[in-house]
């Protein structure tokens, strides 16, 4: 096992840390905690057949423990500014903003454990400036940078606080203004706000000694309005069983909430594992708790995707999108079975058919998990994630280090090679609801009406019926004969007749066109089961044993411009399922899949006029994911 290696850039960091302005939010100087905002006036009325909403829910700022050390200095107000449009100043320096129109919803999701206390840690003239931890680790010996770091990990990851530095009032104030900065900036049919954080657990290996190395079990967590003056965190339990039994108790006071669980890619096969944490037997009333307290989940972020994996699905030639595979904060690579969103909705029925509750029957979005306040979502504006240790093309791993033209000999930095160059630009949350407010926001996430992106703004619906006909396709009352006759995304079919589905699939004006539309069956028969068909094609083609013809786009890699004069602005279908099996349970997802276009990494190797990256792939095919419906026989 190699632990995390930083030292380098844990130099740059020190010489870096006291360069961006702080901006301070006092708790007395924000709005009173949980004081929504009024609907306005002007305000349309709400659509019945509901319009679609684009956002990022998951965001750090300098209150995590992850950011601050790493130069980041954004805070709370700097979330919800980058997401009206406005500029915002990178950690390494240079000007960063969003690359589209404004975000439609957003959260800032530090994480809780610690949150606020690394600021104060840097502060002189507060206490906890003079703990012992606090000596050196924003100086310049990077070696105590790093060892100050891992000693913080090492409390997430075992759940124990450190106590000289564990001061809960000043959790519970950043708390606080996290809530009331969210109230601040929530203005219905504008922008939605939610208080939300990120519940930080990592798997306890005792084998990977005092750092913070282990499997990801992390979630966020999202309050509908009102929101409890403490938060739960893995400071609390680091079992995640425990968070939703919290979630449970502050529902019943009134305050509603879901946790989203994310990068199961690198739970190392725990975050969708078929038992309990601690390796106990699964109960019925267990498998509801889940699924009430996690009905989404987050499939699609910048440390990679989780629809599947190579090995899972070896006759998905679209399966290796953004593979990454390292635990966090170490080069181990994690457990692939138990990690994927694909298999995992295959496994729930396997559960289900024990114990009459499936635990996994969750829908889909994505997000970016930026640490500096603000994704570009595309792969032409990505400026890293970390802060200041992979603020730069090199860092990252995009061009050769030490000025190189070519990578022919050069000593690759181990970060840049098996993290940084390994990530995505970003994930997107998209959702159907009726309007743009926190009440049919959240309630969309609640029933499933969502679905993910890559980074781009692809429309997509996704129906399920089993008396659908064929003037539907492209009739103009599609979506309302859809919803009287159908289910939506989410949505669950049950009883007689055949599984259908009805799609509708529109490009991102400011993407690439649309290459094909696939529908994803699974079930589970002794394991899990699943099978791919390609709907529809772009450019006149029809498919041929269940795939696309290939519709000839192509990429210039010299200067990114692909194809023009092929793939389609949309693509439409009336899928019936040929293999369905009454008696059998199922769910179907939907895979939009755009025209091939250069990933990041090849954008930053011709900016700097030098060779690609001989390991990365040069191209990408953005894309969205819908959530499933399910086929219940039961």
């Amino acid at each position: 096992m190699r632990k995390m290696m930083l030292m380098g850039s844990a130099a740059v960091l020190a010489a870096c840390s006291g360069d961006v302005e702080t901006k301070e939010v006092t708790a007395a100087e924000a709005p009173p905690i949980t004081q929504a905002a009024q609907r306005s006036a002007d305000m349309p009325a709400p659509n019945p057949t509901r319009n679609v909403y684009f956002g990022d829910t998951h965001i750090h700022t300098k209150n995590s423990f992850d950011a601050y050390i790493f130069n980041v200095r954004v805070d709370l107000d700097d979330v919800y500014k980058y997401a009206m449009g406005e500029p915002l100043t990178h950690p390494g320096g240079y000007q960063i903003q969003l690359d589209g129109p404004p975000l439609d919803f957003v959260a800032s999701t530090d994480h809780g454990a610690y949150l606020g206390i690394l600021p104060l840690m840097d502060d002189p003239s507060s206490p906890l400036s003079k703990t012992e931890v606090a000596q050196g680790i924003f100086g310049s010996d990077p070696e105590v940078i790093v060892a100050g770091f891992q000693r913080i990990g090492f409390s997430v990851r075992t759940g124990e606080p450190y106590a000289e530095i564990y001061d809960r009032d000043v959790i519970d104030d950043t708390w606080g203004r996290v809530i009331s900065t969210a109230d601040k900036y929530y203005q219905p049919g504008k922008l939605t706000t939610f208080a939300a954080y990120e519940y930080t657990a990592v798997t306890n290996d005792t084998e990977r000694g005092d750092n913070f190395g282990g499997g990801n079990l992390h979630r966020n967590v999202f309050f509908k309005d009102s929101a409890p003056k403490r938060l739960f965190s893995v400071l609390d339990s680091n079992n995640p069983e425990d968070l939703w039994e919290w979630m449970d108790q502050q529902r019943s006071a009134g305050h509603d909430s879901i946790s989203v669980p994310h990068n199961s890619n690198v739970s190392n096969g725990r975050m969708f594992a078929m038992d309990m944490y601690d390796g106990s037997a699964m109960s019925p009333a267990d498998a509801e708790r889940r699924i009430r307290n996690e009905p989404i989940v987050e499939m699609t972020q910048i440390k990679g995707t989780s629809e599947t994996h190579p090995t899972l699905s070896p006759n998905d030639e679209f399966a290796d999108f953004e593979i990454y595979e390292s635990l966090l904060g170490v080069f181990d690579i994690s457990e692939v079975s138990g990690g994927y969103v694909r298999e995992a909705l295959a496994n729930g029925f396997g559960i289900q058919a024990e114990l009459g509750v499936n635990p996994f029957k969750f829908g889909m979005i994505g997000a970016s998990d930026v640490h500096t306040a603000g994704a570009g979502f595309t792969e032409e504006n990505y400026w890293g994630k970390v802060g200041i240790v992979d603020a730069t093309a090199e860092a990252r791993g995009a061009v050769p280090p030490g000025g190189a033209k070519t990578w022919d000999g050069v000593e690759r930095d181990p970060n840049a090679e098996m993290w940084f160059s390994r990530w995505g630009a970003s994930g997107l949350a998209a959702v159907w609801a009726e309007e743009n407010t926190r009440e049919s926001i959240f309630d969309s996430m609640r029933r499933k009406e969502t679905y993910a992106t890559s980074g781009t703004r692809i429309r997509l619906r996704v129906f399920g019926g089993t008396e659908f006909s064929d003037d539907m396709v492209s009739a103009a009352d599609m979506v309302e004969r859809a919803y009287a006759t159908g289910v939506p995304m989410g949505g669950e079919l049950s009883g007689a007749g055949t599984p259908q589905l009805l799609i509708h699939a529109a490009q991102d004006p400011n993407a690439a066109p649309l290459q094909r539309v696939q529908v994803v069956k699974v079930w589970y028969d002794g394991g899990a089961q699943e099978r791919i068909w390609d709907v529809a094609c772009s450019d006149g083609l029809t498919p041929v044993d269940g795939r696309c013809p290939d519709n000839g786009a192509s990429v210039d890699l010299d200067t990114c411009e692909y194809s023009s004069d092929k793939g389609a602005g949309e693509l439409r279908a009336l899928w019936t399922d040929p293999t369905h099996e009454p008696g059998k349970n199922a769910a179907y997802y939907v895979r939009v899949l755009e025209n091939p276009t250069c990933r990041w990494t090849t954008w930053q190797a011709n900016k700097a006029g030098v060779e690609r990256h001989p390991d990365r792939p040069a191209t990408v095919q953005d894309r969205a994911y819908s959530s499933p419906i399910w086929y219940d026989a039961e």
